[in-house]
């Protein structure tokens, strides 16, 4: 993809010696993986399934435009990481105390409602895989521990290798299953055409592909990855540009599998699932049907590495803005990516204590259900999550706060644009869609 800041980078400035441009090479690659696998998550390719599903390959397009809105957004929240040197946090904090208060509100709640959809999610196809082992609960606590312990006790270098390996597993098992339903790639290249579906909301069911194509708070957790590996200063500026193009290529060979199993699986059968995580338990039964047991156990493990990469990478990557947020609040200063760098923030108590918070109190809801209006404010949160990040980081990358050669260029600020635009119109969906009578 083009250099999405519209600027010729060179421009003969002197340059720090310690920013020296490093050549892109694959060799770097790490923390696109790691978004790319905890972005999407099992709802997404349920999201994608359901499309191909309903439209057979019609909605390809959209769900190709999606990766390309993300890249655009992983983009510049990287770029304002390296450029300024300071984190993304930092940078909310710099245009006002009100970005504070939505971060924690959000942070809070999200995470809260968040951990125990996760860890619902990992639960699902290991109950499904040993069916007489233990109940559906209590597997969801154990994948919420496990995590816990697994990111409490590691760094991001281990972090990095192990997402690494279960996006290897998910990228066989999704690519696998393409091809075991044999695609019609002529219906496939016409649905690069950007046609919508002839039926009531077609507008809003695309938007809500377009949008829902691993779009969560990784996106804004990404730039402290690209710190966590040591890239800190504007000489690693192609390096994360590749690393990111790589992130979302693996997401759209991930959404664009599972829309050929829709379309050709279900479509072509007439074959409704349910939507959300137990859709895809659904679809191992009729994988299991089709095509045999081994290729269900399969899946079902392609399954379970894709929902557990979205549990370890929210534990370790919003607890990492968790960690900056109160380095923030207490020392008032500067928060610099060195900081993240050095691996400061995974040793401190507040990176740890978002951990626990992520972990213990979500297994409660796990147990004794979820609470109505909480559920409510959360999903008002999460869609305002998105417009949010699109909208403060042109601010952020048009103004005085990043160096000129960094800040964004018509191509950057038409794709934040209508990032920001797309997410607000959902946002405003979300919004009007929940059940407020029932609230008061």
């Amino acid at each position: 993809m083009a250099d999405t800041t519209g600027h010729i980078k060179d421009t003969g400035a002197p340059r720090d010696p310690g920013a020296a441009p490093r050549k892109s090479s694959w060799r770097y690659i790490g923390p696109g993986i790691v978004v790319a696998a905890t972005g999407v998550g099992a709802g997404d390719l349920v999201a994608t399934l359901i499309a191909g599903s309903n439209f057979g390959y019609t909605l390809l397009w959209a769900a190709i435009l999606g990766c390309l809105v993300k890249i655009s957004l992983a983009e510049a929240a990287g770029r304002w990481h390296l450029s300024t040197g300071r984190t993304l946090f930092d940078g909310w904090a710099s245009l006002g105390r009100w970005t504070t208060w939505f971060f924690v509100a959000y942070v809070v709640i999200w995470g809260f409602v968040y951990g125990a959809a996760a860890m619902s999610s990992s639960a699902l196809p290991l109950q499904a895989l040993f069916p007489d082992v233990m109940d559906l609960k209590w597997w969801g606590a154990a994948c919420g521990v496990v995590g816990l312990v697994f990111v409490w006790f590691n760094k991001y270098a281990v972090f990095e290798k192990v997402m690494t390996v279960l996006v290897g597993v998910m990228f066989v098992v999704t690519v696998y299953l393409a091809i075991r339903v044999t695609p019609n790639l002529g219906d496939a290249f016409a649905g690069l055409l950007p046609v919508l579906p002839d039926e009531k909301d077609s507008i809003l069911n695309t938007l809500g592909l377009i949008g829902g194509v691993g779009g969560t708070i990784t996106l804004a957790a990404y730039g402290y990855w690209v710190n966590a590996k040591g890239w800190t200063d504007t000489g690693w500026m192609k390096v994360m540009r590749l690393d990111n193009r790589v992130a979302y290529a693996t997401t759209g060979v991930f959404v664009i599998a599972m829309l050929f199993v829709g379309a050709e699986l279900l479509h072509s059968a007439n074959i409704a699932i349910a939507s959300g995580d137990k859709g895809l338990v659904q679809l191992g039964d009729i994988l299991e049907d089709e095509y045999g047991t081994a290729t269900a156990k399969f899946f079902l493990i392609g399954f379970f590495a894709t929902s557990f990469t979205s549990l370890i990478g929210v534990w370790h990557g919003v607890s990492l803005m968790f960690a900056d947020f109160v380095a923030r609040y207490r020392t008032r200063g500067e928060l610099k990516g060195e900081e993240v760098a050095a691996g400061a923030r995974e040793r401190s108590w507040p990176f740890r204590a978002y951990l626990l918070w992520l972990t213990f109190p979500p297994i409660v809801l796990l147990f004794q259900g979820q609470p109505f209006r909480l559920i409510i404010i959360y999903g008002v949160l999460g869609a305002a999550f998105m417009p949010f990040l699109a909208l403060t980081l042109v601010w952020l990358l048009n103004s005085s706060r990043t160096p000129r050669e960094w800040r964004n260029g018509p191509l950057s600020n038409a794709m934040l644009a209508v990032a920001g635009l797309l997410f607000l119109v959902l946002c405003v969906k979300q919004i009007w869609d929940q059940p407020w009578s029932e609230f008061f």
